[in-house]
Parts: structure tokens; C-alpha cells; sequence
């Protein structure tokens, strides 16, 4: 993780045997550090903003999420998540254990 970026704050709203949800609160500017996904997983985006993904080969892509619209992936993704916007940023993982 960059220092000088502020941390991305994740809140666990559930965590049972088949799922783990958890709300993501980016400030301007701050970022997940890397990590990689255990387990395929929704995102539902609480607000609407680009968001940008840092990957292991070094490319840097931007997305722009909109609230309400859902994406998926499948275990094995490995990123930073960044949000380089001015506004802060929300969005509620949804990771499947099962």
C-alpha cells in the first residue's frame, strides 16, 4: 500500500458459513492495499464514481460504477482498489464461502 494514500475502511455486516458481507468506505483518495480473492464475490455499489484497479502487471484500469449495479468475479483476482475521485466512495462485497 502507498503511504501516503488513506486506508479504504471495511465494515463486516455478516460473516456466517456460506457468506461474509462487507461495506467498503473509500475517502477521497484511499485505497485497499493489494489483496487477492479467496472466494468468488459480488460488488454492489452504494454510490456512482469511478473507481480505479492497480493489477500485478502493473496496468492500472479505471471503472466507472454506477449505484445499484452489480458485478461479479470468480476467486483469484488479485488488485488494489484506489478511489481517485473527490467524493468518497461506498460499495457492499458479497463473498461466497461455499
Amino acid at each position: 500500500m502507498n503511504q501516503q494514500r488513506p486506508a479504504a475502511r471495511p465494515t463486516v455486516q455478516i460473516d456466517n458459513d456460506f457468506t461474509r458481507v462487507t461495506e467498503w468506505y473509500f475517502e477521497p483518495g484511499a485505497e485497499t492495499g493489494w489483496h487477492g480473492h479467496d472466494m468468488d464475490y459480488v460488488v454492489v455499489p452504494m454510490t456512482t464514481g469511478t473507481l480505479q484497479l492497480e493489477l500485478p502487471d502493473g496496468t492500472r484500469h479505471s471503472n466507472a460504477l454506477t449505484q445499484g449495479q452489480s458485478y461479479c468475479r470468480q476467486a483469484g483476482v488479485q488488485h488494489n482498489v484506489i478511489n481517485p475521485g473527490p467524493e468518497p466512495f461506498v460499495f457492499v462485497e458479497i463473498e461466497f464461502k461455499r
